[in-house]
């Protein structure tokens, strides 16, 4: 193992460097915080995450293997950087992003400025549950809308939400221009073009949106890339999935039209639509005994919507109890417009408002990250070291519907 020193932090590689700075392994050891250095093809890998168990010092590829745990590695490793391992003080960095530098620099406050934009029925409502539940962790949110009297509407309603108890903080709602966008620690992006109309049959309403949102979103990619932008892209318009791996190819052309890898990293862009389908799934599986473990020992992975999986439990997995929560929680959705209403309160807080708190504190949630060229929903968490996906032991079963969700995600971009 190669021990480097640069720009006063902390390096260890499998692979020599020539351009860095050697230095004895009892200098990194007394470090804080520990970056290692990877070699990995940019358009299947991370440009950073977090190193959460001692198998990812050895990754040489990242897919639906991030989700399965492994073991027999822990006596390759000294027992100094197990340790900092268990302690979440390990970052992995990929050398092959020609900006991997910027990596080490940066770190988020301990309140984020958000900035959303859209504000429809589905972001309209994420911004009140914002203003109700993160006052802990949101100094001020930002909101934009293409109408300007829609846009103070909602900064005067938002604004005149407030707790009568003294010790509850709401953050401030303002009104920001379009330049303002990505003056922020993650950006929003809850506009929609294409959304059917209540009445309309459609097998997957996410799909119909699919092409309208590509085209929309690619203009606020770009803009992200010409702003250096440092936070998080946050997509909540559907199909979340997907419109990350759009902004994630659109942030990263350059002006020749070829990708380049300077735009936006994988992990800065996250999916916000598990959240709710977990919710729709719990909802559903306390109606029967059988189905009640979800509660306990269930997980959702997968997009919000056609591709859905919902395992009953990972310690005791049932295949045909985990495809009938699949199936009811899929048909929530149009379960919903049936009644003559767009469905968008559940998903506005639970796939939005929550989650996104719920990832500015470092807490599980769902969302979708980069699993080795898509962007996969499962439980996860941002550590101060990076993205730490959850690791389990999966059943065979699980993994081969997994497998098959990845694979069709794979084929659409």
């Amino acid at each position: 193992m190669f021990y480097y020193e640069f720009k006063g932090k902390a390096l260890i590689s499998y692979n020599e460097y020539e351009d860095l700075n050697p230095v004895p392994e009892e200098k990194i050891k007394e470090s804080d915080q520990i970056y290692v250095l990877k070699r990995l093809e940019p358009s299947k890998s991370r440009r950073s995450f977090s190193v959460s168990d001692p198998s990812l010092m050895f990754l040489e590829r990242e897919g639906l293997n991030l989700l399965q745990r492994q073991r027999g590695f822990e006596d390759r490793l000294p027992k100094w950087l197990i340790s900092k391992i268990e302690l979440r003080k390990v970052t992995c960095i990929n050398t092959e992003y020609p900006n991997w530098q910027e990596a080490l620099e940066h770190s988020f406050q301990k309140k984020w400025r958000v900035n959303v934009f859209g504000l429809g029925d589905v972001g309209g409502t994420l911004t009140i549950g914002l203003r109700l539940l993160g006052g802990d962790c949101i100094c001020e949110i930002g909101i934009y809308d293409r109408r300007d009297n829609k846009k103070m509407r909602w900064v005067y309603e938002t604004n005149q939400i407030l707790s009568t108890l003294d010790n509850v903080e709401h953050p401030l709602v303002r009104g920001i221009e379009k330049e303002e966008l990505f003056d922020c620690d993650m950006f929003v992006f809850c506009a929609s073009i294409g959304v059917p109309p209540v009445g309309e049959k459609t097998k997957d309403v996410r799909m119909v949106q699919f092409e309208g949102n590509s085209e929309l979103i690619g203009t606020y990619a770009r803009m992200a890339r010409n702003c250096g932008f440092k936070g998080i892209f946050a997509v909540v318009s559907d199909p979340v999935d997907l419109l990350c791996k759009s902004v994630l190819i659109q942030s990263n052309i350059d002006e020749k039209g070829k990708i380049d890898y300077r735009g936006l990293a994988p992990e800065q862009i996250r999916g916000y639509g598990l959240g709710v389908m977990n919710a729709r799934a719990a909802y559903y599986a306390v109606q029967n005994k059988e189905t009640m473990q979800y509660l306990k020992d269930g997980r959702a992975y997968g997009p919000h919507g056609e591709g859905l999986v919902i395992a009953d439990s990972i310690e005791n997995y049932n295949d045909d109890i985990s495809r009938y929560l699949t199936n009811k929680t899929k048909k929530a959705n149009l379960d919903v417009r049936e009644t003559g209403f767009k469905p968008f309160i559940a998903p506005a807080l639970s796939s939005g408002s929550l989650s996104i708190i719920a990832t500015i504190k470092g807490e599980w949630h769902y969302s979708a990250t980069f699993m080795g060229g898509v962007y996969m929903g499962a439980r996860n968490r941002l550590t101060s070291s990076g993205i730490e996906i959850e690791r389990l032991d999966l059943p065979d079963e699980l993994i081969g519907r997994l497998e098959k969700t990845y694979k069709e995600l794979e084929k659409i971009l």
